[in-house]
């Protein structure tokens, strides 16, 4: 499931005018039958039953029953849409997010990492957009700024917090991707997994038994089956083990964050402030 859309690939003015409200609304004639916010989540739902590839401005207006053109009046084309799409399917939040400020870091951190899991199977056409220019729109910035209060009085840089939540959303989209693959294999080829494997099992029994793969030969025979949630969860709470044991050291050294450069350029850091004479 490689990816085959790109975020920002369209009129980004278009798209962040379109996302925070700021396109302009006609003075006259009459009042649309139809809104953006209609043609969005037209979109979603085609995405998420039939996949991104469904998704066209002609069938999103046979959904709304308008014509195909009506629609360009308030989303350019497709690649805008994808745009106000991923923003659509709102923010990845904990269900329980009221709770949120009373959990510990640790609770806080591992929430969310579900909340990441659980919204690319919910919508796994999010696989395939390529977001390495995400466009920021409010309900992505919601989603980030509650994640960053996952960080909140933890020492630890800028840097980092947005690092960590960056390997989180990685780790998640990669095992997902697997486990949608996997999910949707028998459906593509007609082949079930059992007949899958047993067609390979002759060729495979032979090499096990040659001895050149002792360690492989030597594996649970279920040591493939749990390529889901829980061996997400799995990766998640080491990553938690190996940023608490940072966190301990930090703390006990008495390590703390250095200022933010806009934060320290607003104090200034000039030779006079430091107690230092000017070259």
């Amino acid at each position: 499931m490689a990816a085959t859309e790109h975020s920002g690939s369209g009129d980004l003015s278009r798209s962040m005018a379109l996302l925070w409200g700021m396109e302009e609304r006609a003075k006259r004639g009459p009042k649309p039958g139809i809104s953006v916010t209609r043609i969005v989540d037209t979109a979603i739902r085609i995405a998420d039953a039939e996949g991104l590839d469904a998704v066209s401005m002609r069938k999103i207006a046979g959904c709304l029953g308008v014509g195909t053109m009506s629609l360009y009046r308030h989303v350019p084309g497709k690649a805008e849409l994808i745009d106000l799409m991923l923003d659509g399917v709102g923010p990845v939040e904990p269900e329980d997010a009221a709770l949120f400020r009373n959990w510990t870091w640790r609770e806080r951190l591992r929430r969310l990492a579900q909340g990441f899991w659980q919204h690319y199977l919910a919508h796994p056409w999010l696989l395939h957009v390529d977001q390495a220019r995400p466009v920021l729109g409010p309900n992505g910035l919601d989603g980030f700024e509650l994640a960053l209060s996952g960080f909140d009085d933890l020492p630890l840089t800028d840097q980092e917090k947005v690092g960590f939540v960056t390997a989180v959303d990685a780790t998640a989209a990669g095992l997902a991707r697997t486990h949608v693959n996997a999910r949707l294999a028998e459906e593509r080829t007609g082949i079930s997994d059992r007949e899958f494997w047993e067609a390979q099992s002759p060729a495979l029994e032979s090499a096990m038994a040659s001895g050149r793969y002792p360690r492989i030969a030597q594996l649970d025979e279920n040591a493939f089956s749990g390529l889901d949630e829980e061996a997400f969860m799995f990766a998640i709470d080491r990553m938690l083990d190996g940023l608490e044991a940072l966190l301990d050291h930090r703390r006990e050294t008495g390590w703390t964050p250095p200022p933010p450069t806009w934060q320290a350029c607003e104090a200034g850091d000039g030779p006079e402030r430091r107690g230092e004479k000017p070259a």
